[in-house]
């Protein structure tokens, strides 16, 4: 595995609550491959397209991640994972993030219309 976020420690501290086992064919079995692209794709706020290849498949792994959140998988590992330290940067405050000028609401002019009253010139 190329890129690595979780430790080991933190491995054999979450693997027993996740989904599968080593011995289950197909994706289950690639559990953390597949916890190392999510943590991946949180560090660098990168668009799940631009996931690396040695992740596998952006769109699996995506909808995979969904489908985790609707069980409330996510939220269990990120409790445990939250006791360490080391993890404090997954945490993410959206207040001190600032929105680039191009993001931000378009102002709106106003037009004044001519009242029914008022003579155009």
């Amino acid at each position: 595995m190329a890129r690595t976020v979780l430790k080991d420690e933190q491995w054999d501290r979450i693997k027993d609550m996740l989904p599968g086992k080593a011995s289950d064919p197909g994706p289950t079995a690639k559990n953390r491959l597949f916890i190392e692209a999510v943590l991946w794709i949180d560090r660098t706020g990168a668009p799940w397209r631009d996931l690396p290849e040695e992740f596998g498949d952006w769109h699996n792994t995506y909808n995979r991640f969904s489908r985790w959140c609707a069980k409330g998988i996510w939220n269990r590992v990120f409790e445990e994972l939250n006791r360490d330290r080391d993890m404090e940067y997954l945490m993410v405050d959206g207040s001190i993030i600032r929105v680039h000028q191009h993001g931000a609401p378009q102002k709106k002019l106003k037009m004044l219309r001519p009242s029914e009253n008022q003579e155009v010139v």
